[in-house]
């Protein structure tokens, strides 16, 4: 079959490799779409994220939809021929963090794309039945990769407490910024104020129902929002554009007593806060590591129209034509805001 393998950094080459075989409790699945992620963007320029570093030929990609192509030994379903949404973190089930409810903090987490684990820029790979989630007809592969961003964006919400008429400040809105919107506003939001660079993401922002959008270049986005919330400021900010400046504007513009919180994934191992800035304010911030029980809501929320998911796609790539799909969201040009590679139909 084949398969796109990170070598290095910017170094993807689509090779053949074996067909996986699923074990027990396994799945072996047939990728449809896969979501080219911010995570994986770091992947592909430094090689790897922190303390996760490919050192021989990996497979990338975690956000995806499949279809089932055979059960491995013990598993009843889903049954071939069924089209997934794929929960791509493999938690333990019986550590502390997973007793108490929190897969995505497992001590032992397995997750696609990180190594060891493969994930999906291939044509097929086995995982976990447990965690393939039945699609229904009017869900596309393509909105069924959707939502695993889709998931951080409902677990970010969750953690941001969101009151109905709260005030929020989003800084970046790449896909998770976008979706993030999304679910603010049908979360009762009463105004959603979004901040980028890219002029084709401020304006999708617009369609999507942001409040305001200011480009963080030509001024300061930190002033734009208190003089949007009359020089209180919000009362959750939430930093999801990777860059070392919002993660201290973020702080800045959430309001006395308020909450930040932290989606985003900086390149180095440092976040910058201004600590007297949080301290005399009281803030309470928060980081999103990843997401929780959202995939049930998330399908019913894309097949209900809820989330609009599809505003988001910008491009569509075939698995042959990955290594352009990762410098095209690396570089920020052309409009790109989610590109999909197309493994199979």
């Amino acid at each position: 079959m084949k398969a796109v393998r990170l070598y290095g950094p910017s170094d993807m080459r689509l090779d053949d490799i074996p067909v996986p075989e699923p074990g027990p409790g396994q799945v072996l699945l047939e990728v449809l779409s896969v979501g080219v992620c911010g995570s994986g963007v770091h992947y592909f320029v430094d090689g790897g994220i922190g303390e996760d570093k490919v050192k021989d030929p990996f497979v990338i990609g975690h956000e995806f939809s499949a279809r089932v192509a055979a059960l491995g030994p013990g598993v009843t379903g889903p049954s071939v021929g069924t089209r997934v949404a794929v929960e791509p973190a493999i938690s333990c089930g019986h550590c502390e963090f997973c007793e108490e409810g929190h897969p995505n903090l497992c001590e032992n987490i397995l997750f696609c794309s990180t190594p060891p684990t493969p994930g999906a820029l291939q044509e097929y790979m086995v995982h976990p039945a447990e965690l393939c989630f039945p699609l229904p007809d009017s869900v596309t592969n393509d909105q069924g990769a959707m939502l695993e961003p889709l998931g951080v964006a409902l677990h970010t919400v969750r953690l941001a407490k969101l009151r109905p008429g709260d005030t929020v400040a989003i800084l970046g809105c790449g896909p998770i910024g976008l979706l993030t919107l999304q679910v603010a506003l049908i979360s009762g939001a009463r105004a959603v104020y979004v901040t980028d660079l890219v002029p084709e993401r401020l304006e999708l922002a617009q369609k999507l129902g942001a409040t305001g959008t200011f480009k963080a270049d030509e001024g300061d986005p930190v002033a734009w929002v208190h003089q949007e919330t009359g020089g209180r400021g919000v009362d959750v900010a939430i930093e999801a554009a990777w860059a070392d400046e919002t993660v201290g504007q973020a702080t800045e513009m959430a309001r006395r007593g308020g909450k930040a919180i932290m989606a985003g994934i900086p390149r180095e191992n440092v976040a910058l806060l201004p600590a007297h800035v949080v301290r005399r304010k009281g803030l309470t911030i928060k980081y999103v590591r990843r997401m929780k029980h959202t995939y049930p809501r998330a399908i019913a929320m894309v097949r209900d129209g809820l989330v609009d998911v599809d505003a988001l796609i910008s491009h569509r790539f075939s698995l042959a034509e990955t290594a352009e799909a990762y410098p095209l969201v690396a570089s920020r040009q052309d409009g790109a805001v989610k590109v999909i590679v197309e493994v199979s139909c």
